[in-house]
């Protein structure tokens, strides 16, 4: 059975090339703010701001 709660799953995407490169689960009651961060993005080969995204499933 899956797991019942708070958590939610998204997608983080490269603000400069949209390419999806982490997976992350975020509390939708605590969080109400959209999730930006400074990562690492494989295809630009540096760290970039990667935003939040739809829900995943």
């Amino acid at each position: 059975m899956a797991k019942k709660g708070s958590r939610i799953l998204i997608g983080l995407v490269c603000d400069s090339c949209s390419s999806v490169n982490y997976v992350i689960s975020k509390n939708k009651l605590t969080v109400t703010t959209p999730i930006k961060l400074k990562k690492y993005c494989k295809k630009c080969k540096k760290h970039q701001i990667h935003k939040e995204t739809k829900k995943l499933d």
